[in-house]
């Protein structure tokens, strides 16, 4: 017996005069999930279909709360202001979709100016792959147009127009590992922008190994996005973001890069969430076994037509490295005496290695990077059968090659020694590799470590600060006793604990839980999240107090107990007693001071993030600024909040004796909060703090990284070795990645 839910979706559907079949096609939802929701009592929808199926049935929205209701999913959508035009909510969006635009043409100008693509631009074709399409009735289904065959063969510079071509607007492109078809993607999504009317869909580039089949993918598509662009976090009338309205109303065609890249396991399923999403305009890249692979198991992505990309041929080669490499002493071109060997008839096993390993642009531009830019190296040296007798040998030597290079062409003013380059890069690969994702974030810096070494390095660092923070303070004002210095190294070390373990419990398990926010303090604007945060927030704040004070309280207990050797059960009652009023107290103005900073956090302006640098700079503004907030309200809170439980403790029968508030103790609390409790929310609780520990403090302090991290990146970036993808670095290539990790001396 079908669930209330589905029969209410049949009674309206069948009011909407609608077919399962015709239903599925509207909301953009399989047709065998509505006949399970129709048919099935253990079966229950998810919020985001819920809308979708409603948006389909055209539902006032009276109906839409009910029918959410029915699901188990009560929705408040947020109306329009009384009297406010009706397309201003459009009009809206149509202004965030050319801002962000407006964002990605210059970022993706300087990122093709960067891999030097527009130079002899790499002879790239692609024929049509008939057994990996989807019929062609799908493809043309929503045109009304007579289905019919497309030849879609075609080179680089027609990308456009072959997208633009296709119905559907859903493309497949496949192709061997170093292909070119992250080039596509970036070519495609250049010409698409410039080409863009002012409602238009934004092409944006989502590398697609971050996302898990269970996850729902216009979700994880607008997480992206603010991760890139957190000024898209401004709320939007219905509830949600700017950032997820644009993905809601198609007004973003996402580039899914990488389809191979997804855990082997879950590709099957990815290809069917994929394919649940029908409607949704898309492009997805991916080597051709994996995506063959996907379509034995399930069936071609609907509507998709599907082209793969071919292997460069010998005149192809000849032209691209003729034009960009340099010429010998003699005036002949570097690389002839290499396209000579190629071309010899009958053709050599030295010819056939070589062509074979260069017929991809991946292993073109490396050849291009070591052999044009670096003096006395002679690419003749490829030819040579004795070292270089396969083309995986030519591979792995111009892989290995490619570091050294890039760090030798230019020794002026030269920071970073390429030895000490290929080593910090291997670290970082391997980093990556543990975390298995391509995505460099500086805000993860770390993350790759044991969870409890994460957290001792935390703690010591936190309890460090402290120590030194109070020894000062104690000497300044009453001098240094043996015992004040063993109450301070107690307390100081035990309240970094404490904050170790309300930062490892705010990162999760593997440590990327914490991550940059998107926020930053004014006192004007609209303010982002809404009231279902505030307990959340509430929590952390509550948590993070409770255990910075019962720390601290009972350590000193304990040191006290020990000195003066009080009786253990006396001194069990005082710290029982301690922890609960104290913890308490502070916990809940900490929580309370959490909410009430919410208050002041605003959205980040869109134009303030372009980079990774970027970010990192406005986190850090962010963070200062909350500790900024945080100490004099602390100073406050703190100790008026102790003065109160100590007043209704009073007044409650004396089960640990009596209570008393002394007034310098309430000052010394409230001055050690508002000092020690931003300076801990800074550390272990923001992304930036996180950074100051990890990225600038302990990896380099372990020889892990250089100290001058973000200069390295950039440098490693403007040698081409790095490539930026919005406010993240990767390595060039995912294969360049796995074989600098190949280096097994650590993760950073």
């Amino acid at each position: 017996m079908p669930t209330p839910f589905g029969l209410m979706l049949r009674d309206l559907r069948e009011r909407a005069n609608l077919t399962q079949q015709q239903l599925a096609d509207k909301a953009g939802v399989a047709v065998r999930t509505i006949g399970r929701y129709e048919a099935n009592a253990r079966s229950t929808p998810k919020a985001d279909t819920v809308e979708l199926l409603a948006r389909a049935l055209d539902l006032a929205p009276h109906e839409v709360t009910e029918l959410s209701a029915a699901a188990g999913f009560p929705v408040h959508r947020a109306e329009p202001p009384a009297g406010a035009p009706l397309g201003q909510f459009d009009a809206r969006l149509v202004e965030a979709a050319k801002q962000l635009a407006g964002e990605l043409i210059p970022r993706w100008r300087r990122e093709e100016e960067q891999r030097k693509v527009h130079i002899a631009p790499l002879p790239v074709g692609w024929r049509t792959a008939e057994h990996l399409s989807d019929h062609w009735e799908n493809v043309f289904a929503a045109t009304g147009e007579a289905p019919r065959p497309m030849d879609l063969d075609a080179r680089l510079e027609q990308v456009v127009d072959v997208y633009r071509g296709v119905p559907s607007r859903r493309l497949v492109v496949t192709g061997e590992a170093g292909s070119g078809k992250t080039v596509l993607a970036m070519r495609l999504a250049m010409g698409l922008l410039d080409i863009r009317e002012d409602d238009g869909a934004v092409p944006v580039i989502l590398g697609l190994e971050s996302w898990h089949p269970g996850t729902d993918l216009r979700a994880w598509i607008t997480a992206r996005i603010l991760r890139d662009h957190p000024g898209l976090g401004a709320p939007f009338p219905d509830g949600t973001t700017l950032a997820a309205a644009l993905v809601e109303h198609d007004l973003i065609l996402p580039i899914l890069d990488g389809f191979d890249e997804i855990a082997p396991g879950l590709q099957t399923d990815a290809l069917a969430r994929l394919d649940d999403a029908s409607r949704m305009p898309l492009v997805l890249t991916s080597r051709t076994e994996e995506y063959r692979a996907a379509v034995d198991a399930t069936k071609p992505l609907t509507g998709a037509p599907c082209v793969e990309l071919e292997q460069l041929g010998l005149d192809d080669l000849a032209e691209f490295l003729r034009l960009t490499a340099r010429k010998s002493d003699q005036g002949v071109p570097l690389w002839q005496p290499v396209l000579d060997e190629m071309r010899r008839e009958p053709r050599t096993p030295a010819g056939e290695a070589v062509a074979a390993a260069l017929a991809t642009p991946l292993m073109l531009t490396l050849a291009r990077t070591v052999y044009g830019g670096t003096p006395n190296r002679d690419p003749a040296e490829l030819i040579e059968p004795r070292r270089f007798p396969t083309p995986g040998s030519i591979e792995t030597h111009l892989m290995e090659q490619l570091v050294p290079a890039a760090y030798r062409r230019s020794t002026e003013g030269r920071r970073f020694e390429p030895d000490r380059a290929r080593h910090w890069l291997g670290r970082l690969a391997r980093h990556l590799e543990r975390l298995g994702s391509h995505d460099l974030a500086w805000w993860e810096l770390g993350t790759s470590m044991h969870r409890l070494a994460r957290a001792a390095v935390m703690a010591l660092t936190v309890g460090l600060v402290f120590t030194v923070l109070d020894t000062v303070a104690v000497g300044l004002l009453s001098g240094f006793g043996a015992l004040d210095i063993a109450l301070i190294a107690a307390v100081d070390l035990a309240a970094g604990t404490a904050f170790a373990i309300a930062h490892t419990l705010l990162a999760g398990r593997d440590g990327r839980a914490l991550a940059p926010s998107g926020v930053q303090i004014r006192f004007r604007g609209a303010r982002t999240g809404g009231r279902r945060h505030l307990g959340r927030r509430f929590r952390i704040g509550f948590t993070a107090g409770f255990l910075l004070a019962a720390a601290a309280i009972g350590a000193r207990d304990l040191v006290q107990g020990f000195v003066f050797d009080l009786p253990p059960g006396f001194v069990a009652t005082i710290l029982t007693a301690d922890v609960v009023a104290f913890g308490g107290s502070v916990g809940l103005s900490t929580g309370t001071t959490y909410v009430l900073l919410s208050l002041w956090e605003r959205p980040m302006d869109f134009e303030s993030v372009h980079s990774p640098v970027d970010l990192l700079r406005a986190c850090r503004r962010t963070a200062l600024a909350q500790a900024v907030v945080f100490a004099p309200v602390l100073a406050v809170v703190v100790p008026g909040t102790g003065w109160a439980v100590v007043q209704v403790l009073q007044a409650l029968p004396p089960v640990f004796g009596e209570w008393r508030w002394d007034f310098a103790f309430g000052l010394l609390i409230g001055a050690y909060a508002a000092t020690m409790g931003p300076i801990g929310y800074v550390l272990a609780l923001t992304v930036w703090g996180r950074w100051l520990v990890f990225g600038r403090l302990w990896l380099p302090l372990t020889g892990r990284l250089p100290w001058a991290v973000p200069a390295f990146l950039d440098d490693a970036y403007q040698r081409g070795v790095l490539r930026r993808a919005g406010v993240v670095y990767q390595f060039r290539h995912a294969r360049l990645q796995r074989h600098l990790s190949g280096d097994r001396s650590g993760a950073a």
